[in-house]
């Protein structure tokens, strides 16, 4: 009897499947320090103490994109070991802020299965929330995953796919953000003058740079999430496979996106919901990724007259500049597009 574990194929879940992932996390300054050497984010509220206890943290908190990393490191084993891919996400809510010391977990329920026509994949949908270890929610997410079959012939374990929210209501946004003393934040020392009012509805903004993906990188950034998913590591399973190669972790390039979109939105410091994103095409090592955003809504929050909402979609491209503005609305899909993101962000007023 074998002692070692396989991952779960698409014919091993069940809807209303409840999993507790393994291996609580203890984020650190280290962690932080990982992450912004692989991804070179700049944001003044998460790099800095003193920037962030001018404003009304009891410290600076950990990027919002890092507490994702690692609360999704913890799904895969259950989840995604033998996933063809990461398909997109929806109904994503940050709850609370995470600081070096706090410990996170992961609990995921499945909420939907789809078996695929070729019947050798599926992709299952599931809903996850990470907790600190005294279980404050500090965030929660749908995704939606392809997985292999252990068996084609296998009966498929029934067909469900749930209806999910196209954006989270802006009311709730503002609960996951502590207040804020607006009138002490230094925009020279945040790097941007621009504030809520200085944005518009329909503005496209270049964010000029772009960053090669180097292999090491992305193979350090996804054993820092405790990420151990076969296809972004393992070259003799995946030189056999689809690509011939190794597949960048989708987050990677969520994480590249966000930290690029620095240049243009300097003080939109907090990433409060997702409402949804694809990955649309593969990065891999050697790739070129740019990004752009357009603003597709404003809101004021209430009862928060310190901040507003942005609502941002972020595409990110592969060895193409976005100077015109790849996958515009109504567009047929660009071959260069790799993600497609649409989330709040908060920014003061």
């Amino acid at each position: 009897m074998t002692k070692t574990f396989s991952g779960n194929f698409f014919e091993d879940f069940r809807v209303g499947q409840t999993i507790r992932h393994a291996t609580p996390r203890t984020v650190t300054t280290g962690d932080v320090a990982l992450y912004n050497g692989l991804f070179g984010a700049r944001f003044a509220v998460q790099s800095s103490d003193a920037f962030a206890k001018s404003i009304g943290y009891p410290q600076s908190p950990i990027d919002d994109l890092l507490v994702f990393h690692i609360v999704f490191g913890k799904t895969v084993p259950d989840i995604s070991l033998n996933a063809v891919a990461n398909l997109g996400y929806a109904n994503f809510r940050f709850l609370a802020p995470v600081y070096p010391g706090d410990t996170l977990n992961a609990v995921s329920e499945v909420i939907g299965l789809k078996e695929n026509s070729n019947r050798k994949t599926g992709i299952v949908f599931v809903r996850s929330v990470g907790y600190k270890a005294d279980g404050t929610q500090v965030l929660e997410y749908v995704r939606w995953v392809m997985v292999h079959k252990r068996d084609a012939a296998a009966p498929s374990p029934g067909e469900h796919i749930p209806r999910l929210p196209t954006a989270l209501d802006v009311n709730l946004l503002g609960d996951a953000c502590p207040p804020i003393d607006s009138g002490a934040y230094d925009n020279v020392l945040a790097g941007s003058p621009y504030r809520f009012g200085d944005y518009n509805v329909g503005e496209k903004i270049d964010h000029i740079d772009g960053v090669t993906v180097e292999e090491a990188e992305h193979q350090i950034a996804t054993r820092l999430y405790q990420n151990t998913a076969r296809i972004h590591f393992n070259q003799f399973n995946e030189g056999q496979g689809r690509f011939g190669r190794r597949l960048v972790y989708g987050g990677h390039v969520i994480s590249l996106a966000r930290a690029l979109s620095f240049n243009g939105l300097g003080n939109a410091f907090h990433v409060a919901a997702i409402n949804g994103g694809r990955h649309v095409a593969p990065l891999f090592a050697g790739n070129t990724v740019f990004a752009w955003s357009e603003i597709l809504a404003k809101a004021e929050l209430p009862r928060r007259n310190d901040v507003g909402a942005l609502r941002v979609r972020t595409i990110a491209t592969k060895d193409k500049p976005c100077n015109d503005f790849p996958l515009k609305n109504g567009e047929e899909d660009d071959p260069a597009v790799i993600l497609d993101l649409d989330y709040w962000v908060l920014i003061p007023r």
